[in-house]
C-alpha cells in the first residue's frame, strides 16, 4: 500500500490566509509535507501513509455532487484507517462542514481563527 511513515504530517494548505503551522508541527515531532492542492495531496497519499492529514474544508457551492474537496480526500482516506485527519473550516459553513461529519469521521475540526494551543493540544493526541 506505499510507503509507510509514522511521524509524517502532510499539510494541504489549498487557500491558505492563516498561520504557517510547520514549526509547531517540527516541534512536535513530524516531517511535515505540504501540498497546495488537493490533486497533489492525492497523488501523495497514494504512495505514502502519513500518520496526519491537515487540510481546510473549502465550501464549493458549484459542485453538482460534492460539497468540497475533501470528500475526494476522505475517500483515499479510508483506505488508510491509522491517518487521523484534522480539518480547519470557517464558522460560516458550519453547517455544510456538519453534512460531512455525518458521512465521515475527522480526527479533529477546528474553527478559524486556529487556536496554536489547540492544534498542538489535537495533535498531541494522535
Amino acid at each position: 500500500m506505499g510507503e509507510t511513515a509514522s511521524k509524517t504530517l502532510l499539510a494541504i494548505i489549498e487557500l491558505g490566509g492563516y498561520p504557517d503551522f510547520s514549526p509547531l508541527y517540527r516541534n512536535l515531532g513530524f516531517e511535515v509535507v505540504i501540498e497546495g492542492s488537493m490533486r497533489r495531496a492525492l497523488g501523495y497519499l497514494k504512495r505514502h501513509a502519513p500518520a496526519v492529514v491537515v487540510a481546510e474544508f473549502n465550501y464549493q457551492s458549484g459542485f453538482r455532487d460534492r460539497l468540497s474537496n475533501l470528500e475526494s480526500l476522505m475517500a483515499a482516506i479510508q483506505r488508510r484507517p491509522q491517518t487521523r485527519v484534522i480539518v480547519f473550516y470557517e464558522q460560516e459553513v458550519a453547517h455544510q462542514f456538519d453534512r460531512l461529519r455525518q458521512r465521515f469521521a475527522f480526527f479533529e475540526a477546528l474553527a478559524f481563527p486556529i487556536d496554536p494551543r489547540a492544534l498542538k493540544a489535537t495533535l498531541r493526541r494522535v
